[in-house]
């Protein structure tokens, strides 16, 4: 199961796409699951969220040095200056998310369900798994959006 693929945010749309793509059976990547939250790991990320009141999220992955803000016609207030921030400090470029890429994700159901700041943070260049040799880039990269990320949260 793709983890970030099994989020209760346009998830019948993710599967869509991703059955289109030809992800229709389990695999290491892209395959969204036979229902949203049927993954503990996803359902207990969904439960955790739940019971706290985060004014915003951060959600790590790997491909490409780019932050993706926002989900669908949901634009939290201040999403875009926070977003801004992060990319001024990290080098990394904001930007919106692509429409295959923008279903069933973590910060796609916290930004629908709460209508604050969620932000994808791809880190690094290259194919998964990434090596370890960029391992310090990428944390100083993105040491500034920690900072940022605990400060306005």
């Amino acid at each position: 199961m793709d983890l970030n693929l099994q989020f209760p945010a346009g998830w019948e749309q993710a599967r869509a796409i991703k059955f289109e793509q030809g992800f229709t059976t389990p695999a290491p990547r892209d395959f969204v699951g036979f229902g949203p939250l049927t993954e503990p790991e996803a359902l207990a990320i969904y439960n955790f969220t739940l019971m706290h009141e985060f004014r915003l999220v951060l959600a790590y992955h790997t491909q490409g040095k780019v932050i993706f803000w926002q989900f669908q016609n949901y634009m939290p207030e201040n999403a875009f200056l926070i977003g801004s921030q992060f990319s001024r400090v990290s080098g990394y470029s904001l930007e919106d998310t692509p429409y295959n890429s923008s279903f069933a994700g973590y910060k796609d159901w916290f930004i629908q369900n709460y209508n604050r700041p969620g932000f994808t943070i791809e880190a690094g260049i290259g194919e998964n798994p990434l090596p370890i040799s960029q391992f310090d880039e990428i944390y100083f990269d993105n040491l500034g959006i920690f900072v940022l990320g605990a400060v306005l949260s």
